[in-house]
C-alpha cells in the first residue's frame, strides 16, 4: 500500500475494525454491484470511496429525470447525454477514486450471463429493482458459494440481508417463491424518499466492508429500518433450510430457467423490458435510418437508440434489449418489439 493510499484511507485505517491489513483486503477485493439505481449507486459510491480495488457495476437501464432525486451518482449533465446508468456510474466512480479498477457494463443480468458475471468475485451486492433478478442472483451465488447482500428500499422503509452460502439462510430459505404480483409495495404505488435509500444502502455497504476485512459482527438475519417512524429491527433467520430448493436441494430453478421469462415489468416506470435470448450487438445507426420512416427518433449514441411510435417511448440498446414505456402489458411490449425491431 503506497503512501498516497495511506493518506486517502487514513480515516478508516485508524478505525480498529479495518486497519491497514483490512485496507489491503479491500484493495484486493473484487465486488459486483448488480443494478445501478437508487441502492446500487449508493452502495457503489461507498465501496469506491472505501477503496474496493476492483468494482464492477452492471445495469440494463438509462437515466431519467426522476432518478436524480435519489440516485447519487447521476446529474443533469448525464441526463442530457442520454447515458446508460452503467456508463455514467463508471465515469463518476473513476472520478471519485482513480486508484481502483472500475468497470461499467450496460447489460441485463439474467440466467444466461449471471455465472460469468460473478466468476472470481469476492462479494456480490444487490442493487436490483425486481425479485426475479434477485432469485437468479441467489441461485448463482449459492451454487458457487459466493456471499451476496440483498438490499431493498421503498417508501420510508428498507431491508438488508447478508447471505453467506452454507452458513446463513438464503433468499429462497425465507421466500420459496417470488411474491405474487400486487402483494408487495413498489415505488409506483408507495414512492420512496432519498434519505431512506442512503440508510438502507449504508447498512449493506457496512456489511460488505465487514465481510471483506473479516471483522465485525455480520448480520446473519434481516435488518428492517423505517426512517419516517424511527424503527430499527433485526430478525433472526437461522441457517440454511434443508427443504430450501437452492440451499438444501441444490435445485437452481431460476438459474436453469425453469422459472422466469424474457420480459419483465419495471418498477416505477409503466414500462416493460424485452430481452432476446442470445442477444447480439445491434447496428443502431442502421436501425435509426430505417425507423426514421415510421417513427420519431429522439436520441442515439453508441449505447442506445430512442424513438417514439404509436404513443410509446421505446429505448433500444446495443445488446438487443428494449425498454418499452407506456405499457405494463408484456404481450403488448413483445408485439411492439416484433413490429418495429424484429425477431
Amino acid at each position: 500500500m503506497t503512501a498516497q493510499n495511506l493518506i486517502r484511507y487514513i480515516r478508516q485505517t485508524i478505525f480498529p475494525g479495518i486497519g491497514e491489513e483490512g485496507q489491503r483486503k479491500l484493495l484486493d477485493a473484487r465486488v459486483l454491484v448488480v443494478g445501478c439505481g437508487a441502492n446500487g449507486t449508493n452502495i457503489a459510491n461507498h465501496l469506491a470511496r472505501a477503496g474496493v480495488g476492483h468494482l464492477t457495476v452492471v445495469d440494463r437501464d438509462f437515466i431519467e429525470l426522476n432518478n436524480l432525486q435519489r440516485q447519487l451518482l447521476f446529474d443533469e449533465h448525464d441526463l442530457a447525454q442520454n447515458l446508460p446508468k452503467a456508463v455514467a456510474a463508471e465515469r463518476k466512480l473513476r472520478a471519485i477514486n482513480s486508484d481502483i479498477e472500475v468497470r461499467g457494463l450496460v447489460s441485463d443480468v439474467n440466467a444466461e450471463n449471471i455465472e460469468s458475471l460473478i466468476a472470481g468475485m469476492t462479494l456480490v451486492m444487490d442493487g436490483t429493482d425486481n425479485f426475479e433478478t434477485r432469485y437468479i442472483l441467489n441461485d448463482a451465488c449459492v451454487k458457487h458459494g459466493i456471499p451476496w447482500i440483498y438490499t431493498g428500499a421503498v417508501s420510508s422503509y428498507g431491508m438488508s440481508q447478508t447471505i453467506i452460502p452454507g452458513k446463513t439462510a438464503c433468499l429462497r430459505c425465507l421466500f420459496a417463491d417470488i411474491p405474487p404480483a400486487g402483494t408487495t409495495a413498489t415505488c409506483d404505488t408507495a414512492g420512496v424518499i432519498g434519505p431512506l435509500v442512503s440508510v438502507a444502502a449504508g447498512i449493506s455497504a457496512s456489511e460488505a466492508l465487514k465481510l471483506i476485512v473479516g471483522q465485525g459482527d455480520i448480520n446473519e438475519g434481516v435488518v428492517h429500518v423505517d426512517v419516517w417512524y424511527n424503527t430499527y429491527e433485526q430478525f433472526a433467520t437461522g441457517g440454511p433450510r434443508p427443504d430450501c430448493p437452492a440451499c438444501g436441494q441444490r435445485n437452481f430453478e431460476f438459474l436453469n430457467q425453469e422459472i422466469g421469462g424474457q420480459s419483465v415489468s419495471l418498477c416505477g416506470r409503466n414500462a416493460v423490458q424485452i430481452r432476446q435470448a442470445g442477444g447480439g450487438k445491434l447496428p443502431l445507426a442502421h436501425l435509426a435510418d430505417r425507423l426514421n420512416a415510421v417513427a420519431t427518433v429522439t436520441a442515439r449514441n453508441d449505447y442506445l437508440l430512442r424513438f417514439e411510435v404509436d404513443g410509446y417511448d421505446i429505448t433500444l440498446f446495443a445488446d438487443a434489449r428494449a425498454i418499452i414505456k407506456g405499457t405494463q402489458e408484456e404481450s403488448v411490449a413483445r408485439g411492439l418489439y416484433a413490429k418495429y425491431i424484429g425477431a
